[in-house]
This record gives C-alpha cells, structure tokens and sequence, in this order.
C-alpha cells in the first residue's frame, strides 16, 4: 500500500526547472500558480527533496483562505503535510517549511543521517528513517499509506522525481511548459539521476490533456503500468 502520488513541476521549453546555479526562476504565472493551489488543497501532503528547500525555502502552505476554509469544514488540517526527503538530515531548523502554517511536518532521513542534524530537526518535525544511506523511497511511502496519507503531491525536484519514477511511485505528471529556454548541460531538468539506457525500461505515459495556459501549455499525463 501507498499513496497516490501525482508529480506537479513547471519547466522551460528545453525542459529545465532552473539555472545551472539552482536559482529559483518563474516560469508561469498566476493562473497555473493558482492551479498548482488547487492541487495542494486536495492532497493529503506534499513532498519535496533537501535540494528543493536548499534552494527555494519554500513553505508549501494552500494560499487561498477559502481552500483552507473548505479543508477545514471537511474536518482536515488547514495544510497538508509537508514532507522533505533528506538523507542526511540537512534541512535548516529556520527552514520556512518548518515554521509557516500550521499542520504536521516530517523530514524523511536515513539510518546514515548524523545524530546532532537528526536532533535539531526533532522539535519542528516528525522524523522517520527508511534506508541506509539514502531514503528508501518505496518504504517511505509504505509508512505514510499507514499514517493515512492517501494522495502525495511530489513538487520537486529533480532528483526526487528522477527517484520516485525509477521505483515506479509515481501515478500522474502534471507539467507546465513556459516559453523561455534556460539552457545549460548542468541545468535540473524533470528527472536528474542516472537517466535509463535501455528503452524497454523508459516510463510510459499516456496523454490525459493539453491545455494553452499564460504564455505556456499545460501538459497532463498519467504514467501507463
């Protein structure tokens, strides 16, 4: 058992989610952030990697108080909970994440994380192990299925994407493709890692919608078993 787990990332036209420099860059706008809302609004947490809060510190909160308001009528927390996948506990105690909004958090770490970073977390958030060095992902989502977490939305990045599809945890891909092109070999794209080799191993997926939002399309895929 595991959750539903609906991938949602902005990218440029070549495919990138930022800079080289890991520097957080706009890509869409209002409407499609107002979209990605919505999403969070009908999850039961989200989840990013450490590389993700290093770069952008992000919170993860819903924005609409009216969303926040639905939640709450239907007897869920204002915010879903926010999970960061980070290995080696690395995740700044001051991190917006752990501070802004109320609801759960938890920080995903392996048995491999140092005692002291673990330590520091303790008091903002929920920590489990899973793995030895790096987070086992699939025992990851086996616990958050047990803490009733039925639908997990995966914001980035790279890496995490890249992990979660390789281990086939991934059921939906909602991409927006703006109309800038950023460029560079060393640039994050939608999934960093190791890459495939052999075709018969590439994820499939099947074309659900393609919608013309802003300057940009909107591109809905569920990933074909």
């Amino acid at each position: 058992m595991r959750p539903y787990v609906i991938v949602n990332v902005a990218v440029s036209a070549d495919g990138k989610l930022s800079t080289r420099e890991r520097r957080q860059v706009k890509i869409s706008g209002k409407e499609d952030f107002d979209r990605v809302d919505e999403i969070k609004a009908g999850c039961d947490a989200i989840m990013v990697g450490i590389g993700t809060v290093l770069a952008d510190d992000p919170s993860l909160t819903i924005k609409s108080a009216n969303r926040i308001a639905e939640r709450v009528r239907n007897e869920k927390p204002e915010h879903p909970v926010r999970i960061v996948v980070d290995s080696q506990a690395r995740t700044p105690p001051d991190a917006k994440i752990l501070h802004k909004g109320s609801g759960l958090r938890i920080i995903a770490v392996s048995l491999a994380a140092p005692e002291e970073n673990i330590s520091a977390l303790k008091n903002h958030a929920e920590i489990i192990q899973a793995g030895e060095v790096t987070v086992d992902l699939p025992v990851l989502l086996t616990k958050l299925a047990e803490k009733g977490i039925k639908r997990l939305m995966v914001e980035g990045g790279g890496t995490l994407i890249w992990g979660m599809l390789s281990a086939g945890l991934v059921d939906e891909l909602t991409m927006f493709v703006g109309n800038i092109i950023i460029g560079g070999k060393d640039a994050p794209t939608l999934a960093d890692g190791t890459g495939y080799v052999l075709e018969s191993d590439f994820p499939v997926l099947e074309r659900m919608d393609v919608i013309p939002m802003e300057e940009g399309v909107l591109i809905h895929w569920k990933v074909r078993k």
